[in-house]
């Protein structure tokens, strides 16, 4: 019999709807994963560390090269110094960095704050851990929280709160004054940040704001993020977490159990992007700014309803207006009748009937991609 662990949560819902694309040939708005290349300067370093033969195990916690060039980053960008031999973890993936995260700093029976909606990694992941997730809601239709329900959110057993800005699936940009916010009540109750910030460089209005910069954070913060969005090569693997170094000594025991390391030529690869010039993340918002217009032009016309994302690649449109079905219902019914596929807004919840009425569309896909949706959403009107 499978471990009663396995059975409190299900397989991802996000990559089953691109079986369920697959199935129907319907194009795969629900992942996460760009259709276009990524920069040919990455591939081509690639290729030349697997050519020039880095191809057995890196350091545990990651190739020195992409520790260095990490570190020279938030250097550069936020005037964070990071111990390049101490404080950073290089995983397979965010999702890596973020279970091991919680396995190596909650215990069994410790609350984790998670703002709801949120990536559906999150709930498994305080599972897998033993630890109870306390939700707080972002409520539409600007995806703002509550600052009283945090505050009493917080309690003797609140070991963590899991911080994701830009936000997965709602596009929702935290404020200074959020984060002021949520860092007062850290320091007040002693509570880790756990911060995802995979979708740091991709945004539409606002300013991403290094959690683990505010007074008193750097030592209670652990920051999470990757290349797989910046550099739209999320096949990669490759994620990374910055911790204070006795945090990280754990991480790392932890990761070294999981995977041992991540791909060592990507490593190497990995390097060469960090130090891209700041026109590379000029131009990557830029990119996305134009696809989230035509896809939310799209769904606008089609009769769905939602706020415009302030960052990320992603719509949680709200279908209320155009069909009485429930979210994976009607997810199901655009994949197979209007050749669309997204993500049950249901999937981005564990509170009973929350996000029965939306679905999530991923627009990092290129112009053709989405214009071929777009003319596939026109039709949705006379479909119902």
């Amino acid at each position: 019999m499978p471990a009663t662990r396995a059975a409190t949560f299900t397989e991802s819902v996000i990559r089953e709807m691109t079986r369920v694309a697959q199935q129907h040939g319907a194009i795969n708005l629900a992942q996460g994963f760009p259709d276009f290349p990524m920069p040919a300067p990455m591939k081509e370093a690639a290729c030349a560390a697997i050519q020039g033969d880095i191809n057995q195990y890196a350091i545990t916690w990651g190739a020195r090269e992409l520790r260095n060039a990490i570190a020279e980053k938030y250097r550069s960008w936020y005037d964070f110094p990071v111990d390049t031999e101490r404080e950073i973890t290089v995983t397979c993936g965010a999702t890596e960095a973020m279970a091991a995260a919680f396995l190596a700093l909650i215990d069994p029976g410790d609350e984790v704050i998670v703002f709801e909606p949120y990536y559906e990694n999150y709930g498994p992941d305080a599972i897998l851990a033993g630890a109870t997730p306390v939700f707080i809601p972002l409520d539409p239709p600007h995806w703002t929280f509550d600052p009283d329900r945090l505050r009493a959110a917080f309690s003797a057993r609140t070991k963590a709160i899991i911080v994701n800005t830009p936000h997965n699936p709602t596009g929702r940009v935290f404020t200074r004054d959020e984060l002021d916010l949520i860092a007062d009540l850290c320091v007040a109750n002693d509570v880790w940040a756990i911060t995802d910030e995979i979708y740091e460089h991709i945004r539409y209005a606002g300013n991403h704001h290094l959690l683990a910069s505010w007074p008193g954070m750097r030592e209670r913060t652990v920051t999470i993020s990757g290349l797989s969005k910046t550099f739209s090569c999320t096949g990669w693997r490759l994620g990374f977490a910055i911790a204070p170094a006795a945090e990280s000594t754990a991480i790392r025991k932890v990761h070294d159990f999981l995977t041992v390391g991540a791909p060592a030529p990507l490593q190497v690869a990995g390097a060469v992007g960090m130090a891209f010039p700041r026109e590379y993340y000029n131009h990557l918002a830029l990119e996305y700014r134009q696809r989230r217009e035509l896809l939310g032009a799209a769904l606008h016309s089609a009769g769905f309803s939602f706020t415009l994302p302030e960052g990320a690649y992603y719509v949680l449109a709200d279908f209320t207006a155009m069909s009485s079905l429930d979210d994976r219902a009607f997810a199901l019914w655009l994949a197979k009748e209007a050749g669309v596929a997204t993500v049950p807004g249901s999937s981005f919840h564990a509170t009973a009937g929350l996000g029965n009425r939306y679905v999530r569309f991923a627009f990092c896909k290129t112009r053709s991609t989405i214009e071929s949706a777009a003319e596939r959403l026109s039709r949705v009107p006379e479909l119902l």
